[in-house]
């Protein structure tokens, strides 16, 4: 569900308290999905991530003013990745003891569900070329809120985007862009750990799978959210987190 703004971090919570699970914490299963997902979002952007990043060696080169945009927006994204770097590395006792409190996930979900409604039409004016570092910095808070389990990422790096009056295409581009280098740091961060686990080799066919499941996963439900953006239908999600959120106030 990453691509999606449902907070995926929230479902796994709900998923480990409906099964008994929550002796489950195999870090190994959640750096390879997590890397399936940043390879199939890079997939589905490859053309902009390749533009950009020729642009920033060109501008870097030449400093030729039709590449300034391309480095403009890698600052950008790298700007926006502190934010939450920062929050993250300052509350993440506090995060992981309420990512345990299944009540809470369900009041974030009510969160997320309300910010999307708030938002479900709006449609900004600013294109790629027009996004400030200012708005950088306030989508980047956004994004630091959605550390909290329930919350979700991409809605709320979505939701800054619009307040910040960018057109929807964009702000959900720039969310997902914003995805893929906090993705790969979290991979760099545990490929030691996965590298010397005692259960790679007792469990390499499960991950080698749930990769697969998970690249085709968030593919598609990539290419989906983007239509459903295009579409102006936000409702849906937040019509669908209001619902889970309420039934888990109700009956966990």
């Amino acid at each position: 569900t990453e691509p999606l703004p449902i907070s995926s971090s929230g479902h796994l919570v709900i998923f480990k308290n409906l099964f008994n699970l929550n002796s489950l914490n195999d870090l190994n299963f959640e750096i390879i999905v997590n890397f399936a997902s940043f390879l199939a979002i890079s997939f589905i952007y490859r053309k902009d991530i390749i533009k950009l990043i020729k642009g920033s060696i060109n501008y870097l080169k030449t400093k030729n003013y039709k590449y300034e945009n391309s480095f403009k927006y890698i600052l950008l994204i790298i700007l926006a990745c502190i934010p939450a770097g920062i929050l993250g590395l300052l509350f993440k006792d506090k995060i992981d003891l309420i990512s345990t409190n299944i009540k809470y996930i369900g009041i974030a979900l009510l969160i997320t569900s309300l910010a999307l409604f708030i938002v479900r039409k709006i449609d900004g004016k600013k294109h790629d070329n027009d996004i400030t570092y200012k708005d950088s910095i306030i989508i980047g808070l956004f994004q630091g809120i959605a550390l909290l389990p329930g919350i979700s990422r991409s809605g709320s790096t979505l939701t800054g985007g619009l307040l910040r009056n960018i057109k929807k295409e964009d702000a959900v581009k720039f969310s997902f862009m914003l995805y893929l280098p906090i993705s790969i740091a979290s991979f760099i961060l545990g490929i030691k750990d996965f590298t010397t686990s005692n259960n790679f080799n007792n469990l390499y066919i499960s991950y080698i799978l749930s990769f697969i499941f998970s690249f085709i996963t968030t593919y598609f439900a990539t290419k989906w959210f983007i239509n459903i953006i295009k579409k102006k239908k936000l409702i849906y999600f937040s019509i669908y987190c209001f619902i889970v959120g309420l039934l888990i106030l109700i009956f966990m």
